[in-house]
């Protein structure tokens, strides 16, 4: 099974970044879903992972963590992924969408007046993908849609994703 990737884009989100480095959300990814590393890119934030690096780690051998925070392209990260766990920056929901990802969008609550909310609750709605929030991310990973039942996310329209984008922010009617 590939790896878990997680991004916060170029934001800081160190609430999220907190939860990911952590050894019993490690084990619910190894264990219960299979996968066998988290990459997480991590941002502007002032949080850097350590949990994987405690003589103690519980998965060593099993389980690989590692972190960067800016590289010119996510591309390959995305890719590469079998779950992509993101803010709900509207880059990095599009870009895991338009590669065919299975999505985990964690909304940042902290945040005021956030659009980012708005939009991963939408397309959670429309049934391309599930979202939560920091407190509850791992009981979200254990309750994560199959993917068979997610829906695929329509390609190829990029005006129609901004006129989405638009009518969620409340600048348009959406049409």
């Amino acid at each position: 099974m590939p790896n878990v990737f997680a991004t916060v884009g170029t934001t800081s989100f160190d609430a999220l970044i907190r939860r990911l480095d952590s050894p019993e959300l490690h084990k619910i990814l190894c264990d219960q879903l299979g996968y066998h590393g988290l990459v997480m890119q991590i941002g502007r934030g002032d949080y850097e992972p350590v949990a994987h690096t405690a003589r103690d780690y519980p998965l060593e051998g099993r389980f690989s963590v590692s972190y960067y925070r800016f590289k010119p392209s996510l591309a390959a990260d995305i890719a590469a992924a079998g779950l992509v766990i993101s803010h709900a920056g509207a880059g990095s929901v599009l870009e895991s969408l338009n590669a065919g990802k299975r999505l985990l969008v964690v909304v940042n609550d902290d945040l005021m007046h956030n659009h980012q909310t708005e939009l991963a609750h939408r397309v959670a709605r429309d049934g391309h993908l599930d979202t939560t929030v920091c407190v509850d991310l791992e009981d979200a990973l254990k309750r994560l849609t199959p993917v068979s039942q997610l829906k695929p996310f329509p390609r190829g329209e990029p005006e129609k994703f901004a006129k989405f984008l638009d009518s969620v922010m409340g600048f348009g009617d959406g049409d």
